[in-house]
């Protein structure tokens, strides 16, 4: 067969037209491969922003920028996690989503353990930082040396309005944090407006109601010292507590939204006790009364921190038992008993162990059995508080309007305990500034204790136990739910063979969140009550005495 012969010059022109034809053509070669890639860029982007679009209840947290250089020759993928959904009170399972891309045009996105076993979601569930309220998080992680793109960084593409305008849409559920943030601060301005204006005007009518000159503003004045000093030193303590690791340990069976606040510090009892009682003390110096009232109070305060810190030791939520507990309660207000058997406090009915009444009442005397009735006191009021502390700034509020009351019924009896009271209420306003809705500290046993120590011991100086239960209703309320709830359950287990409750879950506050009612609402509601319960006291403080 002939070959074909092709001249040497002819086929060095050959090459060297191939040649320029390719540097012409190869600027376009680049610019299709890097529009290509930009391509890939926003459609990744805007994949991301449409599931936060379609998912606006859900926090959509993105850790580093997504991109796709456009000189990488080599296999890059991104898998995203999506951890714990909670669609409808119900958690979903686990889903694992990759997205694979390469240089030479092809993407592929596979979903891999696709609602898979449950088992482990319980250990593997992440609280949430914007709300408890908020029905679950998508948290996406990516596992790879790539760079997600960020809300704020600008693509360089025709659509990029469209991308902006998804995420926009995506961003409007996280106004709803601030939202709730303002519910704690616009019920502590509604506290401290009605605490200003009760004292202000018991202030004016002072010398009416104990017809002796007392010195201006004689209960405001303290309440609002405690105020200043505990809210300045809160900023102190409270990440002075978070850094020694003095947590909140939460009961297993506890409302399960209530795992935000697994690594919130407690123990602020510790603070703002101690500066309610010195800011008393330094008022009314030579005072017996506010002397022992003050021991007493530490003393339940002491036993509160016993448990606390053996809470944390054993890094578990038992604590003290408790019967211990009580026991040592009942030491406590015995020891307070005593004291009143044994000592001359000043009264104006020149005797001991009576408890004034209303009309047509009048005075009741109790001999000995006033020393029983204080000790049922320190017991019952320290574990109402104790219970009472549940939810964001439940107990502090309500615990500063007892005081309130309780200073107002005292007035007539004992002036110096009175201070004691109103600058209690004021540390535990102070306190409510770090413990609102959403709270950076709790009180902590530490705290609950002594408030209801402080409180049975007011009560116990001057006989006024009837003032006490007005004040401290919502106190009532949550140990009898307590009461209750055992009671029922262990009475139908006895005669039916299995325990029914009559309540959700006790104490009542936890039975009103499982019925469908938010945090704050429920603590609005508890501080309106104890409004009209706080005056309620006053006047039946001083129409007894």
């Amino acid at each position: 067969m002939a070959q074909s012969t092709v001249p040497p010059a002819k086929r060095l022109s050959v090459h060297l037209s191939g040649v320029v034809l390719t540097l012409l053509l190869l600027p376009r070669i680049h610019d299709r491969i890097a529009a290509y890639s930009s391509s890939i860029t926003v459609m990744q982007s805007y994949s991301l922003s449409t599931l936060s679009f379609l998912l606006p209840r859900h926090r959509l947290s993105l850790s580093s920028p997504f991109r796709f250089p456009s000189d990488s020759r080599r296999f890059r993928s991104c898998s995203l996690k999506l951890l714990n959904v909670r669609i409808n009170g119900h958690e979903s399972r686990r889903r694992l989503l990759r997205i694979r891309a390469m240089d030479e045009g092809s993407m592929d996105i596979s979903s891999l353990d696709d609602w898979g076993d449950n088992e482990g979601i319980a250990g593997n569930m992440l609280p949430s930082s914007d709300s408890e309220d908020s029905d679950g998080e998508i948290i996406i992680n990516p596992v790879s040396d790539i760079d997600l793109a960020t809300s704020n960084e600008r693509l360089v593409s025709s659509n990029d309005a469209l991308t902006m305008a998804a995420h926009r849409f995506a961003m409007i559920g996280k106004g709803r944090k601030k939202n709730r943030i303002k519910y704690g601060i616009l019920v502590n301005a509604g506290l401290i407006t009605f605490l200003t204006m009760l004292l202000l005007l018991v202030d004016s009518c002072a010398w009416r109601i104990v017809r002796l000159p007392l010195e201006p503003f004689y209960l405001t004045r303290p309440f609002f010292i405690s105020t200043v000093l505990v809210s300045g030193v809160g900023y102190i303590c409270v990440p002075l507590l978070h850094g020694l690791k003095m947590h909140q340990l939460l009961r297993k069976e506890g409302p399960v939204r209530h795992s935000s606040k697994r690594r919130t510090p407690t123990m602020g009892g510790l603070f703002f006790v101690p500066i309610g009682i010195v800011v008393a003390k330094s008022m009314c110096f030579s005072s017996i009364e506010v002397s022992r009232v003050a021991t007493a109070t530490l003393a339940f305060a002491a036993i509160g921190l016993f448990d606390d810190v053996l809470s944390h030791v054993k890094n578990h939520n038992s604590g003290l038992s408790a019967w211990i507990r009580i026991l040592l309660e009942v030491a406590a207000g015995t020891w307070f008993s005593f004291w009143l058997d044994t000592t001359n406090m000043s009264s104006p009915y020149c005797m001991k162990m009576l408890v004034p009444l209303p009309a047509p009442l009048g005075l009741v005397c109790l001999g000995k059995y006033y020393l029983f009735l204080t000790t049922f006191c320190f017991v019952s009021m320290g574990n109402g508080v104790n219970l009472t502390d549940g939810l964001d700034g439940l107990a502090g509020g309500t615990a500063a309007l007892a005081f309130i009351g309780m200073s107002i019924s005292v007035l007539p009896i004992c002036p110096d305990l009175a201070v004691f009271g109103a600058s209690m209420a004021g540390a535990c306003f102070g306190f409510l500034l770090h413990n609102r809705y959403k709270a950076s500290v709790f009180m902590g046993d530490t705290g609950s204790l002594a408030l209801g120590g402080a409180l049975a011991a007011m009560a116990a100086c001057t006989g006024m136990f009837f003032p006490l239960f007005i004040s401290s209703g919502i106190f009532v309320l949550e140990t009898v739910s307590v009461i209750m709830q055992v009671s029922y359950f262990k009475t139908t287990k006895f005669f039916q063979g299995a325990g029914r409750r009559l309540f959700r879950m006790a104490p009542f506050h936890h039975h009103l969140e499982l019925c469908g009612l938010k945090e704050p609402i429920i603590v609005a509601g508890a501080y309106v009550i104890s409004c009209w319960l706080a005056v309620v006291a006053g006047y039946v403080g001083l129409i007894s005495a």
